[in-house]
């Protein structure tokens, strides 16, 4: 049973009813259940909708499909057959940033433990370049020292409550 055939039993189980058509309550479910099918009707256009559009996406698939064996012949290889483990040297969970030589110019991309050492050595230029943490620790102990204070203040609110009990 479609969505339509549904509205329309429920419709005739509250006609069966046989209630008072002038009962607030009975003008309430008659309203709820014209929503219901305007509701219906329009999920059966959207549907068709839906069926049609997808219909042509794939129609234009099959003709993109028809223009990459053509333009790149059989050695083409599509996203879905890509195999990310084997090329892909960032695949891993660790993080990895970019970092720009200042001698060259050129960016060079650090995994977090290189970074952490402070130093590199440029691969392309060979000029030696250090990373300064000090201000990230700066802020990294006003955070802590931050929470801290928080920490005390929750606990102190938390023991005022129980000595009030």
């Amino acid at each position: 049973m479609n969505l339509t055939e549904r509205i329309a039993y429920i419709r005739g189980l509250a006609e069966g009813l046989k209630l008072d058509e002038n009962k607030d309550e009975v003008k309430v479910i008659n309203a709820i259940i014209d929503l219901l099918e305007d509701m219906a009707y329009d999920v059966v256009d959207m549907e068709e909708i839906v069926d049609d559009v997808c219909n042509q996406v794939d129609e234009i698939d099959e003709d993109l499909a028809e223009v990459e064996d053509e333009l790149y012949g059989d050695d083409y290889e599509t996203e879905w057959e890509y195999d990310d483990d084997e090329d892909d040297p960032f695949d891993d969970d660790e993080a990895y940033y970019e970092v720009t030589c200042p001698s060259c110019g050129e960016t060079t991309i650090l995994d977090e433990d290189a970074l952490i050492e402070g130093e590199l050595k440029c691969p392309m230029c060979g000029a030696e370049f250090e990373f300064d943490f000090s201000e990230l620790q700066e802020d990294i102990d006003a955070i802590e020292e931050a929470d801290k204070k928080a920490d005390e203040k929750a606990d102190d609110k938390a023991e005022d409550k129980e000595e009030k009990k």
